[in-house]
């Protein structure tokens, strides 16, 4: 009796693109749900500012490709790409920076590269330098955690502030941000302070920034359970922080009070973010094996020296992009061996 023989792959598993980024989102909340907690209602805000941005973008571009649009903006790609965007963006950010670096990001970083899997530039890290070399006053004016307020504003306040920038009668952003603990540690060990000195102040906490410790550790518990699932491996983010750590802990041996001890830098900013949800980006960064350990090293040495000799206090998009540009190469020069073949 003839059989109808049905091409392989004949297995199916649950790993397909919309469960992937489905993960990445459940891992974001927890950190999501500390922002908000601790740096008020604009985080929410710039959320969802940012969603919608990203899906009407994708839709717009993908409907002038003459491309499927809704099993597009069901793979969560643009999603996530809002998300890791609008949690890294200052709290009080006016819309419009939010919608331009959102548009940029899903328009010029990844559709215009013929979307995803394509892209070799990572589109949140794209969308975010973009506005930091654009707009670096908006860009640096981040939102008091809670406690170190003079001020706070309600929902509704946060939503007029964005829309129209104007804030209650009597209030000044000056009761509702500060300077960021990498941008004051940058700006005051260039006055001559000591490192000891500037972290007696007020925003700083055990190890890193009030407020940014906690942020931190829950991205680190959401990276730890990506590892959990395996959506990601081990590779990038063991490099990203341990290369950080080992030469943050060489300066600071040499010199304490010119810098900042190992784990100031791994609390602090937003390294953990980089080395868990941006980093193992398996589009733009690198694929082998070998390779991603190599893309984290190099990841980790650029982010410290952009933040400590830098013009920036934080280089984790700057490293991003830049290693993104290397990850071609890496993978051509780290292929693993095929099997039954001589290294010579």
């Amino acid at each position: 009796m003839p059989t109808t023989i049905i091409s392989s792959p004949h297995l199916h598993g649950p790993a397909n693109v919309s469960n992937v980024m489905l993960r990445v989102v459940y891992a974001l909340l927890p950190a999501i749900a500390g922002c908000i907690w601790l740096f008020g209602w604009g985080v929410l805000i710039n959320l969802l500012v940012a969603i919608a941005t990203a899906l009407a973008s994708e839709a717009a571009v993908l409907a002038l490709r003459r491309r499927p649009i809704l099993i597009t903006l069901r793979d969560g790609s643009a999603l996530v790409t809002a998300m890791l965007l609008a949690i890294a963006l200052p709290p009080l950010a006016p819309w419009w920076l939010v919608a331009v670096g959102t548009a940029f990001a899903i328009v010029f970083a990844k559709q215009l590269y013929g979307g995803l899997g394509f892209n070799p530039f990572n589109p949140a890290m794209a969308g975010y330098v973009l506005l930091l070399v654009s707009f670096p006053q908006e860009m640096t004016s981040w939102a008091a955690p809670a406690g170190l307020r003079s001020a706070d504003l309600g929902l509704v306040q946060v939503l007029l502030h964005s829309l129209t920038g104007t804030l209650p009668a009597g209030m000044s952003m000056d009761a509702l941000t500060s300077a960021t603990p990498l941008d004051t540690l940058k700006v005051q060990l260039g006055m001559s302070h000591t490192v000891s000195e500037i972290r007696g102040g007020p925003i700083f906490g055990l190890f890193g920034g009030k407020g940014w410790e906690i942020i931190n550790g829950l991205i680190l518990l959401g990276g730890l359970w990506l590892l959990w699932r395996r959506v990601i491996t081990w590779h990038v983010p063991v490099a990203v922080l341990g290369s950080l750590g080992l030469i943050a802990t060489l300066f600071h041996l040499i010199n304490p009070e010119l810098y900042a001890s190992p784990l100031f830098h791994l609390a602090s900013g937003g390294v953990m973010l980089g080395a868990f949800f941006i980093a193992t980006d398996p589009v733009s960064g690198a694929t082998s094996r070998r390779g991603q350990l190599v893309f984290g090293v190099g990841m980790g040495i650029l982010i410290y020296v952009i933040r400590s000799w830098g013009g920036f206090p934080d280089g984790v998009a700057f490293a991003v992009l830049l290693m993104n540009m290397a990850a071609p190469a890496i993978d051509y020069y780290t292929q693993p061996r095929v099997y039954g073949h001589n290294r010579g």
